[in-house]
């Protein structure tokens, strides 16, 4: 059985790098705070990544066949005018999943 001095320096070490490595993140970031770059990332980055999603989303649908590219269309375009509507992503997204589903699941257009 190991010493109990040994132990409590492994405990103490394993503490220590613990502790370090959840204050690196802190003690790195905190010169960007005030960058223009992050900020103006910030700002871009949310819509950015919605067209990336979209376009994703998209890539599969048959463009020769209506009733599989008009449900995307119109989602697309509640999905649009929702967030310019009301500028909240979590709206967009959630209202143009659910105009999609609704038309795909009653078979409106298909």
């Amino acid at each position: 059985m190991p010493e109990p001095a040994y132990i409590i320096s492994a405990v103490a070490v394993a503490g220590l790098i613990t502790w370090l490595l959840r204050a690196a993140p802190f003690v790195m970031l905190a010169p960007l705070r005030n960058s223009e770059l992050l900020a103006y990332l910030g700002l871009r980055m949310p819509v950015g990544i919605m067209l990336i999603l979209a376009v994703y989303t998209v890539q599969d649908v048959p463009l020769g066949q209506v009733s599989a590219l008009a449900p995307v269309l119109i989602a697309l375009a509640v999905t649009v005018a929702l967030h310019l509507w009301r500028g909240k992503m979590t709206v967009s997204i959630f209202g143009g999943t659910g105009v999609y589903v609704a038309l795909l699941s009653f078979g409106v257009l298909g």
